[in-house]
């Protein structure tokens, strides 16, 4: 690999967490090439003093925006959803009859149909969680998706991968270049622009998280690094669903596969026993691992409005 391939992995692995591996260096030209046609720029080399410089900011973004892959469609899938349905959400409402309220971060939310497709669940879900709070905070690297995600527009093509027709109908409006998410579905979900390596801590605990397919583009030390605290953003008795070839194990003493949801990468935190061998005489004491958190409201993101979803019956 060149020094300026080295240099752009290197780039892309301390802003985003995306490890380009030698055998991908094909995406570069097919990715960065227009972005340094319309920059008016000649090679790679320049666009990374260009970059390095720090004097366009906007550059910067687009170049990881650009090497980013926002792969997703509604419902993709579809086991994750089943289980936010008919498993994760009614053992939330259990535990939560007193607060009645549930809090839920799409990690990686690219350009909006995971967290989309979970108010869609939720709305359907209504009449049982008639006088509950429900927030959803969606959050991606990618400026780019995020402004997607935001305007709720899709093309025909987006429309048609994983979204059933009486969703469409219910919660789509026709326009002359797609289709948009009605009103009242995207004033249920905030859009954030976030960069997981980042210090997430005072987002406050969450009840429910999706980061998935994400972790996938990270090296080792990066994964264990973000599902470290990811199991310090998730309340005790809380739910993180990750992608189907993402896992857990080996990688985080603070998440477990879920004994019923193991097949699905359903992940919670689980105290740790330490069990003292039988030769030491002085008893362990065993801990749980991850301590108990308060359950406070967001510092670094205001979720303004909290959404009480009600009753049309």
């Amino acid at each position: 690999m060149s020094s300026d391939l080295q240099e752009l992995k290197q780039f892309l692995r301390e802003t985003s967490g995306l490890t380009l591996d030698a055998n991908k260096a094909y995406l570069i030209e097919s990715r960065l090439s227009p972005l340094m046609r319309r920059a008016g720029i000649a090679n790679l080399s320049e666009l990374l003093k260009t970059v390095k410089s720090g004097k366009d900011a906007s550059l910067k973004q687009s170049v990881v925006d650009a090497m980013m892959t926002n792969e997703t469609f509604f419902f993709r899938d579809r086991a994750p959803f089943d289980n936010f349905r008919n498993f994760i959400l009614p053992k939330l409402m259990e535990a939560r009859q007193e607060e009645r309220r549930i809090r839920v971060w799409c990690a990686a939310a690219s350009t909006g149909q995971e967290p989309y497709s979970l108010a869609m669940i939720l709305d359907e879900e209504m009449k049982k969680l008639a006088g509950w709070n429900i927030e959803i905070l969606a959050t991606d690297l990618s400026s780019t998706a995020v402004a997607t995600a935001r305007t709720g527009r899709y093309t025909q093509f987006e429309v048609q991968r994983g979204l059933p027709i009486t969703h469409l109908l219910r919660y789509f409006r026709n326009e002359s270049d797609g289709w948009r998410i009605n009103e009242y579905l995207r004033a249920r979900i905030q859009f954030e622009e976030f960069n997981l390596l980042s210090n997430f801590e005072d987002f406050g605990q969450f009840d429910i998280i999706f980061c998935r397919n994400v972790l996938i583009y990270f090296d080792l030390e990066t994964k264990k690094d973000v599902l470290h605290r990811l199991g310090g953003a998730l309340a005790k008795d809380g739910f993180l669903t990750m992608g189907s070839a993402e896992t857990v194990v080996g990688l985080s003493d603070r998440l477990m596969p879920h004994p019923s949801l193991r097949l699905t990468s359903v992940h919670r935190p689980e105290p740790i026993v330490q069990t003292p061998p039988p030769t030491v005489s002085i008893p362990v004491q065993s801990r749980p691992l991850v301590p108990a958190m308060p359950r406070q409201a967001s510092k670094a993101i205001s979720i303004a409005s909290p959404i009480f979803l009600r009753s049309l019956a």
